[in-house]
């Protein structure tokens, strides 16, 4: 629409709220009580504000992910201490998302290097495809049929009984 169009051609209504004109000369007491109330609380706080900033700005923490501190692993746990059983869950579950995300991550590496790939990605993309191998096998092995409601406990005894089947058909190789 046109900045410079015609008043008289299109005349804008009139307004129906009437313009109120003072006349008197008594100030308004709710700007003095503004001015006030801005000078008296909100001039000291902005001020203490601002210099908890300039001072905060100095000394800047990046905080990316929290950082948990590694905890004994159940097998280490006295018998009988329950907050060492409890820290030792905790630590399995938060390994076990880490561990899905390391699988998760070399999937989409992997999936990305055969879409840029095209029909070349059984040559060029063979490292991803052997480390997308080793790495599933590994998360297999610890995870592996564990379920959704997997804990510690039973991926330690799954360990333990890997363990010994391999020193079985170790001894039973030498035989």
């Amino acid at each position: 629409m046109p900045e410079d169009h015609d008043l008289e051609a299109y005349k804008v209504p009139p307004t129906r709220t009437p313009v109120s004109e003072r006349t008197t000369s008594v100030p308004n007491p709710v700007n003095y009580f503004q001015t006030a109330f801005s000078y008296v609380f909100d001039g000291p706080v902005t001020f203490v504000r601002e210099l908890i900033k300039q001072l905060q700005s100095k000394n800047k923490f990046y905080y990316y992910h929290q950082k948990f501190r590694r905890v004994p692993d159940l097998s280490e746990c006295l018998e009988g201490d329950y907050m060492c059983y409890y820290e030792a869950e905790a630590q399995w579950r938060r390994d076990r998302l880490v561990d899905a995300e390391i699988v998760e991550i070399v999937r989409e590496r992997m999936a990305a290097c055969k879409q840029r790939e095209g029909p070349n990605q059984f040559q060029n993309c063979a490292k991803e495809v052997e480390l997308l191998a080793q790495v599933t096998k590994a998360y297999q092995d610890r995870y592996g049929d564990l379920g959704y409601h997997g804990n510690a406990r039973t991926c330690l005894m799954k360990q333990k009984h890997r363990m010994m089947e391999e020193r079985k058909a170790a001894q039973e190789k030498q035989e």
